[in-house]
């Protein structure tokens, strides 16, 4: 029996009084209120309501080892990521990979791969996998339902997967940015119970009137907290927290526990943040996530108060697993799975021949994954357009890394770069190859590098190359966090010494392919209007 005393957190009754909490078997046997003086806290632990653990380049075992630290007991996670690249035998390798941890992952099956059909992805999981996949029972939710055009349309693929959710009375996330109106209430009604996407204030209260829950997401690339935390106030029963995408650098400073903290910082009740952080995720997604009540799984956390939430120690199932900055879960060797199929690229591939004097250009917004659509005139040079260094339009190319094809050549303003390359087979959703450069000598040594390690991020120049290999997906490292962050932080770093002044470049990177979110983006098949749904020309 072991026996843990503090100030006790109640999300359910909510209120804080002190007491002893004893513990058998990893269950809460019993709960004693005490008439005694603590300084420390004990509160339920937090939960990521929404994330692609891919995106953080490490295996759901390394992702928990440092979120642990920070406090996180639970993850929401949806495994879109390596399903478009390698479909049911990705989710398994995740589902299998995080078995090995104590931390408590709930995967979803993907509804939309692909994303959308104006892009290459590895794989397909249609109406009859994704059914298949519900029954199981280490599936529990179908996640986010980029597809809303398709929703709201009916299309019979589309309504079949939300059929199959339904009738085995699992949640189904929703991905609609900007969304309102009928088109919204037709979306929601059809049984999408959440969005991460908010961007306004305005679009989140809107989804909360028609019975949305809003999930506010800080990540490494969309930053939406400082917009919508005031949700929080009268509001709190119908949001949660969540990262979507977090890179290693990012997750070492702190995860779901920066949030509660900055939260607080606006003055907003303690027990609001944490009915959000972790009570609603729990409740909603019906984790087997306890909450400090008699008979719940021993998973708390100690604070050292409801200020600043330093994690003292983190708990689960009544087993110790971090203790002030240092996790003791241990290491596990990870299996090399991939799906990476094509052969170096020449140097010519990558010309584009602009007879107009006029080409369209993604426009990028730091921070932000959506992007505005801007025309200027192109640098001809030899009658190829070509990067114009001075006015920052640099050229962006997507190579299909699954087979054998030309790749697909556009524009992009706001990388800033002034010499050398930068790129990535972590590319939202297909995870083909994305690369920015200033000239196409750099894009071929960069694009090359990804090719020959079959899967990274790197940055190049005349005189330098660094990479970070995937292998695993051509996604994932497999690595420990500390090296992979390390080795990411130096690219970062040469990125922005490259000229780049975007806060996450290389997380900014990732999302220039994501043809589900407006307003223009370059797939493998090419320039990508998501406003008018269809392709257009770089060269108008």
């Amino acid at each position: 029996m072991k026996e843990i005393s503090g100030n006790i957190v109640n999300l359910i009754k909510k209120n804080i009084y002190p007491g002893k909490i004893k513990i058998n078997n990893g269950k809460i046997k019993d709960i004693k209120k005490e008439d005694k003086n603590y300084k420390n806290y004990i509160i339920p632990g937090f939960v990521d309501s929404h994330i692609h653990i891919e995106s953080s380049m490490l295996t759901p075992v390394e992702f928990s080892r440092i979120a642990a630290i920070h406090g996180t007991i639970g993850l929401v996670s949806d495994p879109h990521e390596i399903a478009n690249v390698m479909g049911v035998k990705g989710i398994d390798f995740m589902i299998k990979n995080a078995s090995k941890t104590p931390v408590k992952f709930y995967f979803g099956v993907p509804s939309c791969v692909p994303a959308s059909p104006f892009e290459t992805t590895g794989c397909n999981l249609d109406s009859k996998i994704v059914k298949k996949l519900l029954k199981r029972n280490d599936i529990k939710f179908l996640a986010e339902f980029m597809n809303y055009p398709g929703l709201i349309n009916k299309d019979p693929e589309v309504m079949e997967k939300i059929k199959a959710a339904k009738s085995v009375d699992k949640p189904i996330d929703g991905h609609a940015p900007g969304l309102s109106g009928e088109d919204l209430r037709k979306y929601i009604k059809s049984g999408i119970s959440t969005d991460h996407e908010c961007f306004t204030l305005k679009e989140a209260k809107e989804k909360i009137s028609h019975g949305m829950k809003i999930l506010i997401r800080e990540g490494s690339a969309a930053r939406n907290f400082d917009e919508l935390v005031s949700l929080l106030e009268n509001n709190w029963e119908n949001c949660m927290f969540c990262s979507d995408d977090k890179h290693p650098d990012d997750l070492s400073k702190g995860h779901i526990n920066l949030l509660v903290k900055r939260a607080v910082e606006k003055n907003i009740d303690p027990l609001k943040v944490l009915t959000a952080s972790s009570f609603n995720p729990i409740k909603h997604y019906n984790l087997d996530i306890g909450l400090l009540q008699k008979g719940d799984s021993a998973d708390f956390l100690i604070v050292d108060d409801l200020q600043n939430f330093n994690v003292l120690k983190t708990y689960i199932d009544g087993i110790e697993v971090a203790e002030k900055n240092n996790s003791n879960i241990k290491k596990v060797k990870t299996n090399i799975v991939n799906n990476f199929n094509i052969k170096c690229k020449k140097t010519d591939g990558f010309k584009i021949k602009c007879p107009s004097n006029k080409i369209n250009i993604i426009e990028v917004k730091d921070g932000q994954l959506i992007t505005e659509k801007k025309v200027d005139n192109p640098k001809i040079e030899n009658g190829y357009a070509i990067s114009d260094v001075d006015k920052d339009i640099l050229k962006i190319v997507v190579v299909n890394r699954y087979k054998e094809s030309k790749p697909s050549i556009g524009f992009i303003k706001n990388f800033g770069l002034k010499n050398g390359a930068i790129a990535s087979s972590v590319a939202h959703d297909s995870h083909n190859i994305i690369c920015v450069g200033v000239n196409d000598k750099e894009i071929y040594n960069a694009v090359n590098l990804i090719i020959e390690n079959k899967g990274g991020i790197c940055a190049v120049n005349k005189n330098k190359k660094i990479i970070l290999p995937l292998p695993i997906a051509g996604i994932i490292s497999d690595k420990d966090c500390n090296w992979v962050s390390k080795k990411y932080t130096e690219l970062d770093s040469f990125a922005k010494h490259l000229g780049s002044e975007l806060q996450a470049p290389f997380m900014s990177l990732s999302f220039m392919g994501l043809t589900v979110i407006p307003k223009i983006k370059l797939s493998d098949k090419g320039l990508f209007d998501s406003e008018k749904f269809e392709f257009i020309n770089t060269c108008m």
